[in-house]
């Protein structure tokens, strides 16, 4: 029987600084643990490491706790774990030679960054591969050596390049045995041991070599001493000699030892000893599980195998032929190429196409839909074989209908969240490119949708002379767009990013290399237009992210920077159309906003702000006219794993930005929300406010209100207490009173600055347009 175990929601509150702004933010992590890259066990929990983030999962309650850049992780690559059962320490190890050292008690983590920084070791050599421990030392295995870490100092000791003549060799493991630091060493430096007692271990020739070849593992258990090789083989050491005791199938991966026993972990098979070498149980992959073993570890009767589909399955010694899977819910992947948002529901899809919109190499992956705070996900072997699946469109008229583009193969039809049906050239109005050299090689390569208010689905295909289709999903009929008018030659339509309906019917669309191409209908005449590079000062020809705000203006992020057109309803009809650059004063020397960045999406919220999404240099939140930057998150300065941001989506019912990088998904709660048509629903929340609520930091919401209202608070007698109006007193500038949005937010001051008594107080909203009004009734209570 298969059972998941999903996430228990602890406290995910940081506190960052931007623009000298001191502001709490909610921050949510949405990241994936199937993926395992090491399993280890303390006396109470099992922990797990996936690629960037970690769990745990208590023995005694089942609860799983994820750790990862929400309570302090780097985000990095993690290549190992091990606990410290004297410290009560998690440390972490990663591919770039970072070590974090997590206290599960107090939930802090400790950043080591000494190898990191060490100049003298090449970056290539500085992945940590393996920790041990004896007293208060850990000696840390990695590329270049080993690294000696005093834990209950917290620095760094020795450091020992082991190699001939003092060289960096990869050490894989280390363990200690009878008064030597024993080394499984791979470059066919084989074992190599030094005297722990030597003064002079970081001299190379204190280390004596046993054997040859290349060794993977090494661990101390009794009496004993057990290492693996990368020839399958496991031998008992006994001095300087090796004796070969078995030959696996498949290459040892993992070789530990827990509880007074000894595990070998092969990728279809896990192998439990006794300290003798005796097997005890021998779990093997079952075809109810499509994936690899990666690790190992076990507690008093269990075994805990890490894979790289499934998280953690766990199984009995006495029962090895049924598993249960241990994971927190989240997405099939971390590396984010695509999100949408609407009706409820977060989609991501994890399929990518190059730069230079090449396909290859293929992606096959599913999609991931976030529903009701869980994740439902359609692994790859769900989706018809749709390799490099990336854009995603929400039906408007029948939300539970989504369709995928694939840069290959088609489209992915979706039904009430099971993948349904494929579509390509053999059942739809698809079309693939035409391959002289192999007239039976197909490749069709959909990237940007769109569904327009009447439920029909615009889709853009690479390398064709009809680009551009529309797909009436009700009547199951398509038309198809020639843009041999613009784009003589079809090898320069190599790919397209992305395109949007304005309200005025036109369509725009971002493509590779002719910049910003403007699609109109005019009445069956249809009219193309286009500005790049050379005749509408783009930075770049290649645009991979176009916006229209609310004030008609469309955003255009390129492969080198930003430009507006403020000009939109003359687009083809003004013959001197040109974009604008954003001049910001930087120290009061004007410069260019975004200049040389590349940008990958861009997305406005309910409040014309601007949320700009770039590869490299993390996501950017502005003002409606650029000119104030609100937010600028980078990794190091908040929970975004990475700073290449491929997408961002915004939940406009509750203001929540999701992010999307190659390393996982966060969201970030703005707070702003899309305004209502009427003030009909209007609310203010917490309603009473309590004395446990922080007015000054929190905030009172005024919730569902219009685009453009003014707001008086007043006190019961009538004096006014605060107000506000959308045009002016919008979010991050510091008023008592603010408007983002739907959304306003009170910290309960009065107009001279201090907080307000306990009372009642009324809301007074006035639409500026319609005349609507609204009062509300707001108790206080301090």
């Amino acid at each position: 029987m298969k059972k998941t175990f999903f996430l228990m929601v602890f406290g995910l509150i940081g506190m960052f600084f931007c623009n000298a702004q001191n502001t709490s933010l909610l921050w949510e992590g949405h990241f994936s643990y199937l993926n395992i890259k090491d399993v280890v066990s303390s006396e109470e929990k099992i922990y797990a490491a996936s690629e960037n983030a970690v769990f745990s999962y208590d023995l005694q309650t089942n609860e799983l706790e994820e750790i990862s850049t929400i309570h302090g992780l780097s985000g990095e690559q993690i290549s190992t774990i091990y606990f410290s059962d004297h410290f009560e320490l998690l440390l972490i190890g990663y591919e770039n030679g970072l070590v974090e050292i997590y206290n599960d008690a107090t939930k802090e983590v400790t950043t080591v960054v000494d190898i990191l920084d060490k100049i003298t070791i090449p970056p290539n050599n500085k992945r940590v591969n393996h920790f041990s421990e004896l007293n208060d030392y850990v000696y840390i295995s990695a590329d270049y050596g080993i690294s000696v870490y005093d834990i209950s100092r917290l620095e760094f000791g020795d450091t020992y390049f082991i190699g001939n003549g003092g060289s960096q060799i990869k050490v894989n493991q280390s363990t200690i045995f009878n008064g030597y630091i024993y080394a499984a060493c791979e470059d066919n430096e084989a074992i190599k041991r030094g005297l722990l007692s030597s003064s002079n271990l970081i001299d190379f020739q204190e280390w004596e070599q046993i054997s040859t070849g290349n060794f993977n593992g090494i661990e101390a258990i009794e009496n004993k001493l057990y290492c693996t090789s990368t020839n399958r083989r496991v031998y008992e050491i006994d001095n300087t000699t090796l004796n070969q005791l078995f030959v696996y199938p498949n290459q040892p991966l993992d070789l530990k030892t827990r509880n007074n026993q000894l595990l070998v972990a092969t990728q279809n098979s896990v192998y439990v000893y006794d300290a003798n070498f005796v097997l005890l149980a021998n779990p093997i992959l079952t075809s109810e599980y499509n994936t690899t073993f990666t690790s190992a570890t076990v507690s008093q009767e269990g075994i805990y195998i890490g894979t790289k589909n499934f998280g953690v399955l766990e199984t009995m010694q006495t029962n090895v032929s049924s598993f249960l899977e241990i994971h927190p819910d989240g997405p099939l992947q971390n590396s984010i190429f695509s999100l949408e948002s609407g009706f409820g529901s977060v989609w991501a899809s994890f399929g990518d196409y190059t730069r230079f919109y090449n396909p290859g190499p293929f992606k096959r992956a599913g999609v991931s839909q976030l529903y009701d705070e869980q994740w439902n996900n359609i692994p790859y072997d769900e989706v018809f074989g749709l390799r490099n699946l990336n854009a995603i469109s929400i039906n408007p008229l029948n939300p539970q209908q989504v369709f995928v583009s694939s840069f290959h193969d088609g489209m992915l039809e979706i039904n009430d969240g099971i993948a349904t049906q494929r579509l390509d050239e053999t059942n739809s109005g698809l079309e693939s490119l035409i391959y002289p050299p192999d007239p039976n090689y197909k490749s069709i390569r959909v990237s940007g949708t769109t569904f327009d208010d009447n439920g029909v689905l615009w889709s853009l295909t690479g390398l064709v002379e009809r680009p551009l289709k529309a797909f009436d999903p009700s009547s199951n009929s398509w038309r198809s767009f020639d843009f041999t008018e613009l784009i003589p030659e079809v090898d320069d339509n190599i790919g397209f990013s992305e395109l949007l309906l304005a309200p005025s019917g036109d369509i725009f669309i971002a493509s590779f290399s002719y910049g910003v191409i403007g699609f109109k209908h005019n009445g069956g005449n249809q009219i193309f237009k286009n500005v790049d590079k050379e005749n509408g000062n783009l930075p770049d020809k290649s645009v991979r992210a176009i916006a229209l705000d609310k004030g008609g203006q469309l955003w255009i992020g390129t492969d080198m920077g930003l430009r507006v057109l403020y000009n939109t309803s003359g687009f083809f009809s003004d013959d001197n159309l040109t974009t604008d650059e954003i001049v910001i004063l930087d120290n009061g020397i004007p410069k260019e906003l975004l200049q040389d960045q590349f940008i990958s999406d861009i997305k406005v919220d309910g409040s014309n702000n601007k949320w700009i999404a770039t590869i490299g240099a993390g996501l950017f939140y502005f003002s409606p006219d650029g000119q104030q930057t609100i937010y600028h998150f980078t990794k190091d300065n908040s929970p975004l794993p990475s700073n290449n941001v491929n997408d961002v989506t915004i939940d406009s019912n509750n203001g929540v930005v999701y992010i999307g990088t190659d390393k996982g998904l966060v969201s970030f709660k703005s707070g702003g929300s899309a305004p209502t048509d009427e003030l009909v629903d209007a609310y203010a929340y917490p309603n009473p406010v309590r004395p446990g609520f922080n007015i000054t930091t929190e905030k009172i919401k005024i919730k569902d209100i219009t685009d453009n209202v003014n707001i008086k608070i007043t006190d019961i007698e009538g004096n006014l207490v605060a107000e506000a109006q959308s045009k002016t007193n919008s979010r991050y500038r510091g008023y008592n009173l603010e408007i983002d949005g739907g959304t306003a937010y009170w910290n309960g001051k009065n107009m001279a600055n201090n907080t307000v008594a306990s009372g009642v107080y009324l809301v007074m909203i006035s639409d500026m347009e319609t005349l609507e009004t609204k009062v509300l009734k707001l108790m206080i209570v301090r």
